[in-house]
């Protein structure tokens, strides 16, 4: 397993690679980062039962949302506390955040530190991954975090540049020439999977063949929130077949997205956290 890490202007491509294939793939800008486990001190500024949360500030223009489920419950208007980002700005709201205990809050809402970002998160993820840079300035500014672990290689990336780019298209290619098309919306992201040259074969058997890769799509661009799989020509009586080999599939997922069901019109519906931006909204 390595880990890769590719520089391009302000950019830096970061990639998980198993068996010479991308398992994971992330866009991170160092100087405008998502905000994924930053920690900030923040004041609470209105309690909202009906939502189970509060809202909190962060600093003069953020305020993010804290659930009751993670430390919100209890919280009245004016407390100081450390909260923690679980899932950055997207979609037109602020980020989620928990309570992060065992850290003092400071005197005034504002950032006490910043997420260490998905290489080093990577990094901790796989202990034993090898870790490889393309820019020596990068890697300075990894190595207080990975000493001892970096290794400079410019071409690391080359293998994975074509699947790379493929990723900011709305289609992809999936076996026995089946395509996947995409299409995000502020409440949900459809996969509509077209069997095209793969029409000869069986549905059943087909759509089982492409859940694989299917999922394999939905890591890479970190689809997330609601998803919604419209296989290929399957009649309602054999989608249930489906159920076992898409939740095998998506047990191998990082974030562990669930399978909800069918729905009436046959879509399969998952749900898969949202922390970091979809790929799309990088791109």
């Amino acid at each position: 397993m390595v880990i890769i890490g590719a520089r391009r202007g302000g950019c830096v491509r970061v990639a998980l690679a198993a068996q010479g294939e991308l398992a994971e793939y992330y866009l991170w800008r160092p100087a405008a980062p998502d905000g994924v486990n930053d920690l900030y001190t923040g004041r609470v500024d209105a309690v909202l039962p009906a939502l189970a949360g509060c809202f909190v500030a962060l600093g003069p223009d953020l305020s993010g949302f804290l659930p009751d489920s993670a430390g919100g419950r209890g919280q009245s208007v004016g407390t100081y506390l450390t909260v923690r980002v679980t899932r950055s700005p997207q979609g037109g709201k602020g980020p989620r955040l928990a309570v992060q205990p065992g850290v003092a809050p400071g005197e005034s809402p504002g950032l006490i530190k910043r997420g260490p970002g998905p290489l080093i998160e990577l990094a901790q993820a796989h202990g034993r991954a090898e870790i490889l840079v393309d820019d020596y300035e990068l890697m300075a500014s990894l190595r207080p975090a990975l000493e001892g672990r970096l290794r400079h290689q410019a071409d690391a990336f080359a293998p994975f540049e074509d699947e790379a780019a493929a990723l900011a298209e709305p289609t992809a290619a999936l076996p026995h020439g089946a395509r996947l098309h995409i299409t995000p919306a502020p409440a949900a992201t459809l996969l509509d999977i077209d069997a095209a040259a793969a029409s000869a074969m069986a549905p059943l058997a087909l759509n089982q063949s492409l859940i694989p890769a299917l999922c394999r799509q939905i890591v890479l661009r970190n689809l997330s929130g609601a998803l919604l799989i419209d296989f290929a020509g399957l009649k309602s009586a054999q989608r249930a077949k489906l159920a076992e080999p898409l939740k095998a599939a998506l047990a191998l997922d990082p974030l562990k997205p669930r399978l909800l069901g069918f729905s009436h019109h046959g879509f399969a519906e998952l749900t898969r956290p949202r922390i970091r931006p979809a790929l799309h909204e990088l791109t």
